[in-house]
């Protein structure tokens, strides 16, 4: 059997992405710096070291691997992780993949890439998908906007923040727009194209698309019952409470360069959904477990 390889399997897209091919009947094989933590996955998928400082071993670890599908990414620039590593690390990952012969490759990336762009998030995800296509391994590039689901932090945590205070501070008039998708919607159109053999970018967008400011009225309505009262703020401001959640929490809430992005309308495209389920929908489904609990970035990289 073909062998299929997901990069972090026990995080979080890459584990919906792995479970739907071993549905498919798939022959699953993570690459993770987690080796000890099979979690669901116990004896059901091979488990191999994503060893980036280590050409050999990286691509010892892709032998015989048909697919690959790449999930690995970092949210933000930190003192153990940094845009311009992953880039690095992304780029020795393809030329392993090359080496060994890998047939496909389903690529995470984000939409409006641009190598012009002055975020490095967005311009790192471009210079990714440019080498890419420059490898001439046959691909598949998705770009979601914003995952939702089970394990999901900007809407969980969105959600936390709602239950646990009386108002809610957007950053300037926050009618800049996004498009959540589903993420096993996400994981069944990755699994979808690899088994496909064209070349394709895909705008990997949900089917509702919310302002920042109307997103959070629904979500308070949904999950509380009850309208909140939303504010604008000045993005120094937000930044400055977002360091005190941060500081309680031990994570990092928000970043400029993410406001900046979310201002910008980066997450957002003219295109038609590629997932199904509704935000709105599976808000109501979940309303009494979403936001319980605080989500931390930080704690799922340690």
């Amino acid at each position: 059997m073909e062998i299929h390889a997901v990069t972090g399997a026990f995080g979080y897209s890459g584990r919906y992405i792995a479970r739907r091919l071993l549905r498919a009947g798939k022959m699953v094989r993570t690459l993770t710096n987690s080796l000890e933590q099979t979690g669901e996955f116990q004896g059901q998928i091979q488990v191999r070291p994503l060893s980036f400082d280590d050409s050999e071993r990286l691509a010892e670890s892709l032998q015989d691997v048909a697919v690959l599908y790449n999930t690995y990414w970092v949210r933000f620039n930190h003192r153990n992780f940094k845009h311009s590593i992953a880039v690095e690390n992304t780029l020795k990952l393809f030329a392993a993949a090359k080496k060994v012969g890998v047939k496909r490759i389903i690529h995470t990336s984000i939409t409006n890439p641009s190598l012009e762009s002055l975020l490095e998030y967005f311009s790192g995800k471009a210079t990714l998908e440019r080498a890419l296509i420059e490898s001439g391994i046959p691909y598949a590039i998705l770009r979601p906007a914003v995952l939702f689901g089970k394990e999901d932090i900007l809407i969980n945590n969105i959600a936390w923040m709602l239950r646990r205070f009386p108002v809610f501070g957007v950053f300037g008039d926050g009618q800049y727009r996004l498009q959540p998708i589903f993420v096993d919607d996400f994981a069944s159109l990755a699994v979808e194209k690899g088994n496909s053999n064209e070349n394709e970018i895909i705008n990997a967008i949900g089917p509702e698309t919310f302002s920042y400011r109307e997103l959070v009225e629904i979500m308070a309505e949904i999950i509380l019952g009850k309208k909140r009262a939303i504010f604008s703020v000045p993005d120094r401001f937000g930044l400055a409470i977002g360091k005190v959640i941060g500081f309680f929490t031990g994570d990092v809430v928000i970043t400029k360069e993410e406001i900046d992005g979310l201002k910008s309308n980066l997450l957002y495209v003219d295109a038609p959904p590629a997932g199904v389920t509704r935000l709105t929908d599976w808000l109501r489904e979940h309303r009494e477990t979403v936001g319980m609990r605080y989500a931390s970035e930080l704690s799922r990289r340690s």
